[in-house]
């Protein structure tokens, strides 16, 4: 066995259908296995998706005792010579799996590897590429400081802004989204801490790895998109989890006095100030609707299905019409894929891509050439629902047919 695919699941049930139909194809060149481990979900991701996906392995939890202890199972469970922990919101190209694999045949002293990330709207994730939190990271990071200079190597030293995003190198922390490790490596330093029931385990088993000898690589060579929104909202329970993890980080991990008592103090400030935004400004945890309107990308044998699918989204969405893929496929179309700005200018926002046409591979360069242009919604050839999401700050919408 190559690779084992290792995704937790906790009610994204639409999210981890797309991301199934995509690791599919991503696995097909591959001897691979996929894991599933579902965190007592309530939305019926069990009855929707067991029968839909026969190939891949589901363990079905009563209980959510956190991201890395389900990852931990799973790995138990896995014979890959190389794990990916992937989570279920996200969707990958097809030769994603083979080119990063190649790349870690290549390098012996490579323990685990992340990849370039976008989120719904096709705009760049800085923590695709991140450093560790030193208490200065940490500091201009809970401060604020790091958005100000996102290029700064001392100001924003915890998204490692200074190195370029296009470029393969090393880099300290693997964002838990993507995160590529040898089964061997895991065997010498073990697997996630389940101390950490969400945030901070990436980098900590990130650290472990550094410290046993590996080197984590940052491989742009192949994107994904990380729909994100929902795990960015902020809220009461995002805060304790979040800080939380970070004081035990340094509790496990720092031992300097100095540097101690430094990260306590910038996690104490990053604390009050987010809870002061939330105060001011909060975040409403409520479903995101669907646009009102949209446009689709798919062949003409592919629109009467997607009209179907649509037509189950509430409120209703207008269709403005199908948009072609090239100049060759000029039979009742507004426009091709690269009119997108043009027909967005026009008033179209959001547009569904559709894997029918497009490979997923192929979807994903639109959103990454059309990143603040447009608005993206993904429907998988053969799936059941169209997803999307707007931006990382806002929580992902379902169109589904169920």
């Amino acid at each position: 066995m190559e690779l084992s695919v290792i995704i937790v699941n906790y009610n994204v049930c639409f999210f981890l259908e797309q991301c199934l139909f995509s690791v599919r194809k991503a696995c097909s060149s591959l001897k691979a296995e996929v894991i599933v481990v579902d965190n007592n979900s309530s939305d019926g991701s069990r009855n929707i998706l067991q029968e839909e996906f026969k190939d891949v392995t589901f363990v079905w939890k009563n209980t959510n005792d956190g991201f890395g202890k389900a990852c931990n199972e799973g790995m138990e469970l896995a014979k890959g010579e190389v794990i990916v922990f992937l989570n279920p919101d996200t969707i990958v190209s097809e030769d994603c799996f083979f080119k990063c694999i190649s790349f870690i045949q290549t390098k012996s002293d490579c323990g685990a590897l992340g990849v370039k990330m976008l989120d719904g709207s096709g705009v760049f994730l800085p923590e695709s590429k991140r450093g560790f939190p030193t208490p200065s990271a940490a500091f201009f990071r809970l401060t604020g400081l790091t958005y100000l200079f996102p290029q700064s190597p001392f100001f924003s030293a915890y998204y490692a802004g200074h190195l370029s995003e296009h470029q393969v190198q090393e880099i300290d922390v693997i964002a838990g989204a993507f995160f590529m490790v040898r089964k061997k490596v895991l065997t010498v330093v073990g697997g996630f801490d389940e101390d950490f029931f969400m945030y901070g385990e990436d980098v900590d088993l990130s650290y472990r790895i550094q410290k046993a000898g590996f080197k984590n690589y940052y491989y742009p060579q192949t994107t994904i998109i990380h729909f994100k929104g929902e795990s960015t909202l902020k809220s009461k329970a995002y805060l304790r989890h979040f800080y939380d993890a970070m004081y035990l980080f340094i509790k496990k991990h720092y031992r300097g006095l100095i540097q101690i008592l430094m990260m306590r103090f910038a996690i104490l400030l990053g604390k009050w100030i987010a809870t002061v935004q939330l105060v001011v400004k909060p975040q409403k945890l409520k479903q995101a609707l669907p646009p009102a309107e949209a446009a689709v990308v798919c062949a003409q044998e592919e629109f009467s299905n997607l009209i179907h699918i649509i037509k189950h989204a509430v409120p209703s969405i207008l269709i403005r019409g199908r948009i072609a893929v090239n100049f060759y496929d000029q039979q009742n179309v507004i426009g091709i894929v690269d009119d997108l700005p043009v027909l967005f200018d026009k008033g179209i926002k959001h547009f569904v891509l559709s894997e029918g046409v497009l490979s997923f591979k192929e979807i994903i360069s639109v959103m990454d050439k059309f990143s603040r242009k447009c608005c993206f919604m993904v429907h998988a050839d053969g799936s059941h629902s169209i997803v999307g999401s707007d931006d990382k700050s806002t929580r992902g919408y379902v169109i589904a047919a169920r």
